[in-house]
């Protein structure tokens, strides 16, 4: 699916996935590959949000919940669950999702900034949000938020292997 509204506007793919009702999207050069879920190895003293860790192909990766992260209710692990495994920072990480629907191609004239919701609201995280069709994407900086202060815990679990 396409949705390039102006022929000299940027495009750049999109992996879509869904947190409970909403869809966001990342940008797909962050993703090295999408897997079921298996539950990882807990670790502990950890956050909510970091579920542990597993082995991939002889890397130990840290498994985040995105839906525990954004604080969007309580977490199910269904058929549908899935891990997506990112590259990011020459890191790799995981963040588990309700599922992942497509990839679409977005052109920045489209994306339209965040509203300002005020301190009580952290949107440092979200690029701006997109109207496609009837859906309404947020988009996730997706290497901003795993590389953030708060998801520090994360380098130094994979530091740890």
């Amino acid at each position: 699916m396409e949705f390039n509204t102006s022929n000299n506007a940027a495009s750049r793919e999109h992996l879509v996935f869904t947190l409970g009702a909403e869809e966001y999207a990342i940008d797909i050069l962050k993703v090295q590959e999408i897997r079921g879920y298996e539950p990882p190895t807990r670790i502990a003293n950890t956050p909510p949000f970091i579920l542990g860790v597993i082995n991939l192909r002889g890397a130990i990766v840290p498994i985040i919940d995105l839906r525990v992260k954004f604080a969007l209710g309580e977490p199910s692990y269904t058929e549908f669950t899935v891990v997506i495994i990112l590259n990011l920072a020459g890191r790799v990480t995981g963040a588990v999702v309700d599922g992942v629907s497509d990839v679409i191609a977005l052109t920045d004239n489209i994306v339209k900034p965040t509203p300002e919701f005020g301190a009580a609201v952290d949107t440092a995280y979200i690029v701006g949000l997109a109207p496609v069709d009837e859906r309404m994407l947020i988009l996730v900086d997706i290497e901003k938020l795993m590389t953030s202060r708060d998801m520090e815990l994360v380098a130094n679990l994979s530091d740890a292997a």
